[in-house]
């Protein structure tokens, strides 16, 4: 459950590329223990985004806060390290390595010091306590030796995340998790996130609605980069606007 703490604060954000307004004016809260989805068609201005909340990319106006400190105009390594972390579309990992050796290396990002290069990296007890955890976490221990580029694509999501996790991050924002999965994949997946909810603020950007509607808090709506609607998932659900625009009547 949350206990009222807003982590991330976006204010009337827009990006502009030329003339075309990727996003424009828009403005959310993330809140520990809560998932909120951000949906909408293809080309609505989701992903971009997410890009202004991690530092991807700088806005061309507007301004994003993580737990009361401005953040805008850092470099998402910066961003990264105050607290954030999130997935992209497409699964960012080391493919030769292992599942064990892909955690690890995200682990030790947080561990530098001038001295380290003098020791194996294997040696940094408080790095390897917090892969382990975070393997624990994406249910991924199991799997630890396997090599990544053989696992799963589910698992590789799930790896993406667990290297997320291995960063110790509040705030998650995840860019389609689900896609390209299959029907069990997918619920391991809703799975994994159900279990992350409480100890972290979640922005989730999905395309599977009956996903979104299993685990979002507040749904906001995109379309032509502007917020059409924003509000709780049977809000969302009977919002006819949003149906016209992207649900259809099924939903």
């Amino acid at each position: 459950m949350s206990d009222g703490t807003v982590l991330v604060q976006a204010r009337q954000l827009t990006k502009r590329f030329g003339g075309l307004a990727a996003v424009h004016d828009v403005s959310l809260e993330l809140w520990l223990g809560r998932i909120h989805a951000v949906i909408g068609p293809n080309g609505a201005g989701k992903s971009t985004l997410t890009n202004l909340l991690s530092g991807d990319l700088p806005p061309t106006t507007g301004s994003v806060s993580l737990a009361g400190t401005e953040i805008t105009g850092r470099t998402p390594e910066a961003i990264s390290r105050a607290g954030l972390g999130r997935s992209y579309q497409k699964t960012n990992i080391f493919l030769p390595f292992t599942v064990w050796e892909n955690v690890r290396l995200a682990a030790q990002s947080r561990a530098q010091h001038p001295a380290s290069w003098l020791r194996r990296a294997t040696a940094f007890a408080g790095t390897n306590e917090r892969a382990e955890r975070a393997l624990e976490l994406a249910g991924l221990a199991p799997r630890r030796d396997a090599i990544a580029g053989t696992i799963s694509h589910g698992e590789q999501r799930q790896l993406e995340i667990a290297m997320t996790l291995a960063t110790a991050p509040r705030v998650l924002l995840l860019d389609e998790p689900l896609a390209g999965m299959g029907t069990a994949e997918a619920e391991r997946m809703v799975d994994l996130l159900q279990r992350l909810k409480d100890a972290h603020a979640m922005l989730l950007v999905e395309h599977d609605m009956d996903a979104v509607f299993a685990l979002a808090d507040r749904l906001t709506v995109m379309v032509d980069g502007k917020v059409i609607a924003s509000g709780t998932p049977p809000e969302i659900r009977h919002d006819a606007g949003v149906r016209a625009a992207y649900l259809g009547e099924e939903h």
